[in-house]
């Protein structure tokens, strides 16, 4: 492997250093700056990078080892999640309030000892995502109780992936069933993988793994190549 090294982009430079070259620690940084603009993002999720960074701090870009992904078709339903899907409580939509979905992925939230911690979607990462959707990459599931937004998600698809961003619920499961409705649809669409990025324990529950790398990248160059949008 080649040594860990960590770019300064500029603005006028689209191009990415191989991720191969991204820290193993903090996991997966490989490059500072640039902006975010449609092209520089829809070629970042290509590569298999995606920016994440606080307010106030210059732009960061990973490509951590392992990716955790799904495949569509083998969404996790739980017993109980499935009666609560059965049981048709919610009305599930797409791109109906993409604006909303995103600020309620961003709103603080209550950690395990009741404090309040924002989110790392910034204004300037909201104007980014809404410019993604406008152009047609990214895309929102909206869950709707009695008429009122209690859950969702958003994310890019590009070619035959869907990357995932973030995703809140007011009313338990709510986000759930958008999710799972969304696999759906992804799969009838003959997407073959969602990218979820990193780890974390909710996402094991819907059934996603963490494969290599290298792996994720080089089923990303056949998936995402072209990088065509799709409409929901």
């Amino acid at each position: 492997m080649p040594d860990p090294q960590l770019t300064w982009l500029h603005v006028n430079q689209l191009d990415f250093p191989d991720v191969e070259t991204a820290w193993e620690e903090p996991n997966g940084i490989l490059a500072v700056g640039g902006d975010l603009s449609v092209s520089r993002l829809v070629k970042a999720y290509c590569l298999g990078i995606f920016p994440w960074y606080n307010e106030n701090e210059p732009i960061l870009w990973w490509s951590p080892d392992p990716r955790c992904v799904l495949k569509p078709g083998e969404v996790r339903i739980t017993k109980s999640l499935k009666k609560t899907i059965n049981k048709n409580r919610f009305t599930i939509s797409y791109d109906q309030a993409f604006e909303a979905v995103v600020d309620n992925c961003a709103a603080p939230r209550k950690e395990l000892n009741d404090d309040e911690v924002a989110t790392w979607i910034s204004a300037e990462m909201k104007q980014a995502y809404i410019h993604l959707h406008n152009e047609g990459y990214a895309h929102s599931v909206e869950a709707w109780l009695d008429g009122e937004l209690v859950g969702g998600l958003y994310g890019l698809a590009i070619g035959k992936v869907f990357f995932g961003e973030s995703m809140f619920s007011k009313v338990s499961d709510a986000s759930k069933v958008a999710f799972v409705t969304l696999c759906k649809t992804l799969e009838n669409k003959q997407f073959k993988l969602i990218d979820g990025q990193v780890y974390s324990p909710h996402l094991e529950t819907l059934g996603f793994q963490l494969i290599a790398r290298k792996e994720f990248t080089s089923v990303l160059s056949e998936l995402t190549t072209p990088p065509v949008k799709t409409t929901f």
